[in-house]
């Protein structure tokens, strides 16, 4: 299992490599002030650092106890990034709405789309990050 250390490094390192892509094409997608968009990000991006490390706490212990072991393989990294974005989106959208005065409807579909970019995008760095930093002495993960 990961150290909290590395956990808070797993975190910071998604959100700033995040933050880098989103704000610019946010804001040119949703025709949004680059300014106001850099805030919804910025925001986002924190709120995500803390529900990236409680999340990943909590599925990790939800392994352990499934499986035995917190390794996974694809079928729970498809699973670990589509819960993810599903329980970040429901923290984001009434945030999203006030600040762009929205209506939460387009607050949603601005996060939908958000959400896609990012299940693609945290899918591609988890499986990056695991190749950079493994888990030490950690087993080979199932196929499948």
């Amino acid at each position: 299992m990961r150290t909290t250390a590395d956990r808070i490094r797993h975190s910071l390192l998604l959100e700033v490599f995040a933050l880098l892509i989103v704000t610019p094409l946010g804001a040119i997608a949703f025709g949004v002030p680059v300014f106001d968009f850099g805030i919804v990000a910025l925001v986002c991006s924190m709120v995500a650092m803390l529900w990236n490390y409680v999340y990943n706490l909590l599925f990790d212990r939800a392994m352990l106890r499934a499986t035995g072991s917190s390794v996974k393989a694809m079928r729970h990294r498809i699973l670990h990034a589509v819960l993810f974005e599903a329980g970040l989106l429901a923290l984001l959208v009434p945030f999203i709405a006030w600040h762009l005065g929205v209506t939460i409807w387009v607050a949603l579909m601005m996060d939908i789309a958000l959400a896609g970019f990012f299940l693609v995008y945290t899918f591609l760095y988890n499986i990056a990050y695991d190749a950079v930093f493994p888990i030490p002495n950690a087993p080979v993960p199932p196929k499948g």
